[in-house]
């Protein structure tokens, strides 16, 4: 079978996007695995560590309806070239923070920072103006799997060096792996150019007020809160907490690593029950079986077998959520500025996830234990549950698909 020009180009676009997302996000999911080795070695407490990797999600969140705005109106290729720069220089900073002040700047705004320029909003919004809308839901969820594979290659390859090496010298080495992004995203630059779409007339200033009024897309907005909030703790924390229940490092990474296999498989298979079933109340299903997993985690007594089945269940859960809520905003909007309106929801997210890091830090700290976060993760699965059954998902036509 011959495959035309035009989907040759759209294949070299979505497989480079697709290497970008797992990079980005394969590095993001390893910082959790450095909380315990720089607390120690540098004798700080765990909230700044947990504060700094808090403002970075806070931070990518901020940065990323700006940043999207701007590749809507210039280009996304250019936009990541510069980030993908930023991102290794940043890591680089981070290896070489000696006081929290500096840690902070270099892991919490400037990693942040170059996050948002290669994250996931910008890579749906590329993914989906070069695929069809029959396949629009499962492709995003693809995207949202290829993050997976990152993190099953990144995080193990990370925690070995580690141990291997300590924690400065990997730092180093995984700034030159986020340094791959930038040939990436010049491919995607010169294979854009040749493969654009007529633009629509609408301005976005015109998708924007209509948005704002949408209660379907505010609602989106709240619900992604919890989500943000939900896996990013479990993210940072999960190590330290297997570490306080005298498990190893070694079944700290594996569990991260379950999880980003998982994931992959549930970001997909979720993606595909979009294209054929409500994607709102799958959604609901999704933050209702969190919860309850969740629930029986804290609830039973650990072991590694409990560690290993949690990790699984939550896994598949993960980012689920991505194909969903990101295929609700183009049904509703549609794909021309895809990029700005699940940026905005995507800031509600990292919103969740800052406070879903520091939050559990600072309780740690406090308290010496991380319950009250895990419980309040429960609670905000179940709140999560009633937003998402009440969301207005119908398209409001005004922009192609």
């Amino acid at each position: 079978m011959i495959i035309s020009q035009k989907k040759q180009i759209a294949y070299v676009i979505i497989g480079s996007a697709l290497g970008i997302v797992a990079i980005s996000n394969g590095i993001q999911q390893t910082f959790g695995l450095f909380m315990l080795p720089i607390s120690i070695e540098l004798g700080w407490g765990r909230e700044v560590l947990s504060l700094s990797l808090a403002t970075q999600a806070l931070v990518i969140g901020l940065a990323t309806p700006f940043i999207a705005a701007l590749a809507d109106r210039w280009d996304p290729a250019r936009v990541m070239i510069i980030g993908g720069l930023v991102y290794a220089l940043a890591i680089i900073s981070m290896s070489q923070s000696s006081t929290p002040s500096m840690m902070f700047i270099s892991s919490g705004f400037l990693i942040g920072t170059a996050a948002a320029t290669c994250g996931i909003p910008i890579i749906l919004s590329i993914v989906s103006r070069n695929v069809s809308v029959e396949k629009r839901s499962m492709w995003l969820g693809t995207v949202t799997a290829c993050g997976t594979i990152g993190q099953f290659i990144i995080i193990p390859f990370s925690q070995n060096l580690i141990d291997k090496s300590g924690w400065q010298y990997t730092l180093i080495v995984i700034a030159f792996i986020a340094a791959l992004i930038i040939p990436l995203a010049v491919f995607i630059m010169f294979s854009e150019n040749t493969n654009k779409k007529p633009e629509s007339n609408i301005k976005l200033g015109e998708v924007l007020n209509e948005a704002r009024s949408h209660s379907g897309y505010i609602l989106l907005i709240v619900g992604f809160f919890v989500c943000g909030f939900q896996v990013r703790f479990i993210a940072a924390h999960l190590p330290a907490y297997l570490g306080d229940l005298n498990f190893t490092g070694e079944l700290a990474a594996t569990a991260l690593v379950l999880i980003a296999v998982f994931n992959g498989i549930g970001s997909v298979g979720f993606g595909f029950l979009g294209g054929h079933y409500s994607k709102k109340y799958l959604l609901c299903w999704l933050y209702a079986l969190r919860s309850l997993t969740i629930y029986f985690f804290i609830t039973i007594p650990a072991s590694p077998t409990t560690v290993i089945i949690f990790c699984c269940l939550i896994g598949l859960l993960w980012l689920g959520t991505v194909p969903l809520t990101s295929g609700i905003v183009a049904q509703i909007f549609g794909t021309r500025y895809m990029a700005t309106l699940f940026g905005i929801v995507f800031l509600s997210h990292q919103t969740g996830s800052f406070l879903g890091v520091w939050l559990g830090g600072k309780f740690f700290d406090s308290t010496g234990s991380y319950s009250t976060v895990w419980w309040l993760s429960i609670v905000l699965g179940i709140t999560a549950v009633v937003i998402h059954a009440s969301i207005n998902d119908r398209p409001i036509k005004i922009l192609p698909n």
